[in-house]
Formats: C-alpha cells, structure tokens, sequence
C-alpha cells in the first residue's frame, strides 16, 4: 500500500492517489469562513496543515495548550509553525484533578472535554483522526459517509478516538462541532511516505522511538509510565495535585479507597487501572 495504489474504479483499473483525495475532500466541504484546523504537533496534524495549504482551503490552525504536552512538541510548535493560535485552557491539569476530586481515567476523560474539545465549537472543524487497518476501512471508501460516531451503553457518542466506527465528514453532538477527516483511511505508512516526500518537519521525540505524541500520562497511552518516568517533573506534579486531591475530598466528606493514603498510593493506583480499564470493546488508542 502506498499513497498512490491501483484499484479498481467503475469496473476499470485506476491509480487512486490518496493525496488528490484528500485535497478534494478539504474543497468539497470548505465552509465560507474557513475550517478551524485542530493542530496537535504530531505526525497527522502537519500533515493536514500540509495538505490544506495545497488544496488553497481557508483555514485558521489553533493547538489547544494542556499544560501536560511534553516539552520537546511544545518547542517545535513554537518553532515550526508560528502561525498557529495558541488556546490557552482556563484551568490547569493539576487544578482539574483537585476540582473533580479524581484523576482522568479512559473512562472519566473529563481533561479533553475541559482541555481541547471547548475550541472550536460553531466552526467546521479538521482533524488529523485516521482509521486503523481493518477490514471496514478496506470495505468503505467513500468520500463522504455522515455519522456520529460510536456510543457507550448510557448512549454518549465519542468522537476522539482513532477507530473504525469515524467517518470522514461528522456531526458530533456531545461537542457540537462538525467534523472533516480528510485522511482518515491513510496509514501510518501514508503519512510518513507524505512527510517524506514534502520535506515536512516532525518533532524529534519521533526519532526517540515515540509512535505517539500526546499528554504525558495520558490514560489512553499504552506508555503513561515511561512519559512520567522520562519527564520527571510532571511526575511530580500530578504527585502534588494527587496530595491537594485527596485533602480535597476529605474536606467534601468523599469516600476515599482505601489504598489512597499517599499520592504514590494515587499514582500505582491510576496508572494500574488505565493498563486494565477499557472505553468500549475493540478500542483503538489515540495516536498522533
């Protein structure tokens, strides 16, 4: 597979060259003010940003600060893309784990309601979201296949994960923000074929063996642990929020677990859950 394949289009063979298509899909749905582009550092976002430039679409680029991003993605942001609006978050990692009186959790993700999807409502959104490898990838290939992405039982819909239930043109309704997935059916090997063959900068951490770019000690990351043991002084931090936590949920008269009594305690006891919790059967982790 490769960024330009042959397949088989209205009963001939044809070259499918997924650039084009990308760039088609950003200028079939360019709404008059220009899209929001939703821009990450990471691998999938630059090519976006690459790809909008080439089509000519409107747009405005804005990263979303969540005060936990490693340090080395934060540097090239400012470095690299200059252009790129930064939204500042009303409240800290560390002030939202004391507020909510609990760590974020694959299941309590109350840090990317609170962090990242507040931006942007009101404007077509576009995203660097890309399905896995499956068998529903290879089987749909439409431009535009409207849907709302996956529920949970109590029926909430999540539209921030990379799985094969996202389409390439959404309507969320629990961020009320309209979606465009301009390469959602690229690999992995797409986008690095692309970044490539443009010359396009990356952050570095890349080259370090990192095949994700995201908040450190994210629930969703297979590799939380190691992000904390490499970046010590988050480590740290949620340690100290984790210790204002817990004297926050005393003062509220909240039953605390029993094996909370020190913020280690906390901390052995989040990162062993997110290694076992699951959002919802067949969940694909978020990758940039």
């Amino acid at each position: 597979m490769s960024l330009r394949e042959s397949r088989i289009i209205d009963g001939e063979i044809k070259v499918y060259d997924k650039v084009k298509v990308a760039i088609d899909r950003l200028k079939a749905f360019e709404p008059p003010e220009g899209y929001w582009l939703a821009f990450s550092g990471g691998k999938d976002s630059i090519v976006i940003k690459e790809l909008a430039n080439m089509s000519g679409v409107k747009y405005d680029a804005h990263y979303s600060l969540t005060t936990v991003d490693p340090p080395e993605l934060v540097r090239f942001i400012f470095d690299q893309h200059k252009d790129v609006i930064v939204e500042k978050p009303k409240k800290t990692m560390w002030q939202l784990i004391v507020d909510h009186c609990t760590p974020p959790t694959r299941l309590v993700r109350y840090c990317c309601s609170e962090l990242k999807e507040a931006n942007g409502r009101g404007r077509v959104t576009m995203t660097g979201v890309r399905w896995s490898e499956s068998s529903y990838r290879k089987n749909n290939r439409n431009l535009v296949d409207i849907g709302m992405g996956r529920k949970d039982k109590n029926g909430i819909v999540y539209n921030d994960e990379n799985d094969e239930s996202r389409r390439m043109v959404e309507q969320c309704y629990r961020t009320q923000l309209t979606l465009v997935n301009p390469i959602i059916d690229w690999t992995d090997d797409d986008v690095w074929q692309f970044i490539r063959e443009n010359k396009i900068s990356y952050c570095k951490l890349y080259d370090e063996g990192f095949d994700r770019l995201g908040c450190i000690g994210c629930p969703l990351s297979k590799n939380a642990e190691t992000e904390l043991n490499r970046w010590s002084t988050y480590r740290q931090a949620y340690l100290t929020a984790f210790e204002k936590m817990i004297a926050r949920r005393k003062e509220k008269g909240l039953t605390t677990m029993a094996s909370w009594k020190t913020p280690q305690d906390v901390m052995d006891w989040w990162l062993q859950k997110n290694k076992q919790e699951k959002q919802f059967e067949g969940q694909i982790e978020m990758e940039e």
